[in-house]
């Protein structure tokens, strides 16, 4: 099984096609392409390459499904003896992404996704709602 390690948003991700992960928040509306050039590793069934610190030329495409939220982190913070409480929650805002392909340098097309798979998914969303 081929996979890919990419960087973004400060964290590293273990990737093979067909994937669907979370990232940070990407600037890109819904249904668009999403290239990640910051490729680490790319493993085909054979062969291995590595970066230094990354491989020039290979890429990793997605697909953005949807911009959400995560859940609700609760922040309480207390100065004891002083009366002085405070709490606050965050949810931080993500990315949820379709890995589609996997290229190594070169242009080489390490692992694929069928363009009926991505459909699925898509239209499964589009039904919970």
């Amino acid at each position: 099984m081929s996979f890919a390690v990419i960087e973004t948003g400060g964290k590293q991700y273990k990737v093979s096609a067909s994937n669907i992960l979370k990232v940070e928040k990407l600037d890109i509306q819904k249904g668009k392409k999403v290239e990640f050039k910051k490729v680490l590793l790319v493993n085909d069934d054979k062969t291995t390459e590595v970066g230094n610190p990354t491989i020039s030329g290979a890429i990793v495409e997605g697909l953005l499904l949807e911009n959400i939220k995560d859940r609700k982190i609760i922040v309480f913070k207390k100065r004891r003896r002083q009366n002085s409480r405070k709490r606050y929650g965050h949810r931080q805002p993500l990315s949820k992404i379709q890995i589609t392909k996997i290229l190594s340098k070169g242009g080489k097309i390490v692992a694929e996704i069928d363009k009926n798979k991505i459909k699925l998914s898509n239209e499964t969303k589009s039904d919970k709602k």
